[in-house]
């Protein structure tokens, strides 16, 4: 269980994140959602502790990990990874170096300096690879890939970290449609099938209702909705977004994740 009580971060007179308490049940798909500016993105950063929260604490398996430092601060990180929206790959390294830096959570810091990768950490690396179907691409520098291929190596980064935890930051946010259904199925796929949790910010309410199993509503730094995707109504949404609603609520549904088109098929059929 993430357990976040209280958080809260200032910058100056600026409340980026105002006494955010939300408990997150492990093997969830838990999609937060709210306008751009509503804090977001620093609720990701401060529970990776990119950011020091000003105040609050960060709970996870009953271990305070907003109190942890040096050796321990690295471990949470290893548990908790992170995907960004502008991928955060080293464009001058091959697509193999860039996932096999997830790895470093598990080597000694002398062969991690040096990246003396274990066969074992290659082999992990370039399964992940295949998994993402991007394997031809492993000798390849990351500068040279489409962003959804860039997106699907930060993925497979991830995923090597071996987590308990993926924060997903807009993670489709630079996208086009084709790419956003992969990456949002793959996540899929790997909170279904390794049971790791994904806590995923989303601008799109139609991604959020296909993939997620519980969405949190953030305004203005707090959290105002933490409930199902059915229980968000189109006044919900208004409140949220202000202005920005036409956009999020004008879209056509977003395509069911990889699979489910088949099983309702499939249901169809029977019921008939």
């Amino acid at each position: 269980m993430l357990t976040v009580t209280g958080l809260t971060k200032r910058y100056g007179a600026t409340l980026a994140a105002d006494r955010v308490s939300v408990s997150i049940e492990p093997g969830s798909f838990v999609g937060v959602i709210g306008r751009s500016g509503a804090g977001k993105s620093t609720l990701l950063r401060m529970i990776n502790r990119l950011v020091d929260p000003s105040e609050g604490s960060i709970a996870f398996a009953g271990v305070d990990v907003s109190a942890v430092r040096g050796r321990e601060l690295r471990a949470w990180r290893r548990r908790c990874a992170m995907i960004f929206q502008q991928f955060n790959l080293v464009g001058r390294l091959d697509v193999l170096t860039n996932v096999m830096m997830g790895r470093l959570g598990h080597m000694a810091g002398w062969r991690a300096m040096s990246r003396l990768w274990h066969p074992e950490d290659r082999l992990i690396a370039l399964a992940a690879l295949e998994r993402m179907d991007i394997g031809g691409l492993a000798a390849q520098r990351a500068d040279q890939l489409s962003g959804g291929q860039q997106q699907r190596v930060a993925i497979c980064r991830a995923l090597v970290q071996e987590p308990d935890i993926i924060l997903a930051d807009e993670p489709v946010a630079s996208l086009d449609p084709r790419n956003t259904k992969v990456v949002m199925d793959e996540l899929h796929r790997i909170n279904r099938q390794f049971g790791i949790t994904v806590l995923c910010n989303l601008h799109s309410l139609d991604l959020a209702h296909a993939y997620c199993d519980r969405l949190v509503g953030m305004a203005q730094g707090r959290v105002v909705f933490d409930d199902v995707p059915a229980a968000l109504t189109e006044g919900v949404a208004r409140d949220l977004y202000g202005l920005e609603a036409a956009e999020v609520l004008g879209g056509h549904p977003a395509p069911a994740p990889h699979g489910f088109a088949h099983a309702d098929a499939q249901a169809a059929t029977q019921i008939a």
